[in-house]
């Protein structure tokens, strides 16, 4: 939690704001939620006909197995450049498997998180920083959202 007021040249997010992003995250967002899945089905699958005795292997198996090995480096690679964006966005990834992603945001004294997981139309949800998504909260009219650059209560618009 910020003390003494928001963090200089850290983004917050009103809810406006947040949800006027979400064409750019929901796409970023859906990339990173379809590769982390497809990354973790090629591991497994890997790992399941991957002979433990390295006698079994012969080269053209092996060959196989480090070309899939190179391909999963690669889309690694892919997965941190799509979380670097949303990181240039001052968005943090939560859960990459589901596409859940927090906003920063400033709620009365303290900083919070607007909260959005892909799927959802807009972003409804907000919570305290450690309390994760078990915490969310429905974003509503007595919720006080502040831009801390403009030192004004916004409502959210639900």
């Amino acid at each position: 939690m910020v003390a003494n007021g928001p963090e200089p040249g850290k983004k917050y997010y009103s809810v406006a704001e947040a949800n006027a992003t979400l064409p750019l995250v929901r796409a970023i967002v859906r990339d990173i939620a379809e590769l982390a899945r497809d990354l973790h089905e090629r591991q497994e699958r890997l790992e399941r006909v991957r002979p433990n005795d390295r006698k079994l292997r012969n080269e053209a198996y092996q060959e196989e197995v480090d070309r899939v090995l190179a391909e999963i480096e690669r889309d690694r690679g892919r997965m941190r450049e799509f979380a670097g964006e949303l990181a240039q966005l001052g968005i943090e990834m939560k859960d990459p498997y589901v596409g859940l992603i927090d906003f920063p945001c400033w709620m009365g004294n303290r900083e919070v998180y607007l909260c959005w997981r892909l799927g959802e139309a807009d972003v409804g949800f907000w919570h305290e920083l450690e309390a994760g998504f078990a915490g969310r909260q429905k974003i509503n009219s007595e919720s006080r959202i502040q831009s801390p650059d403009a030192g004004r209560v916004q409502s959210p618009e639900r």
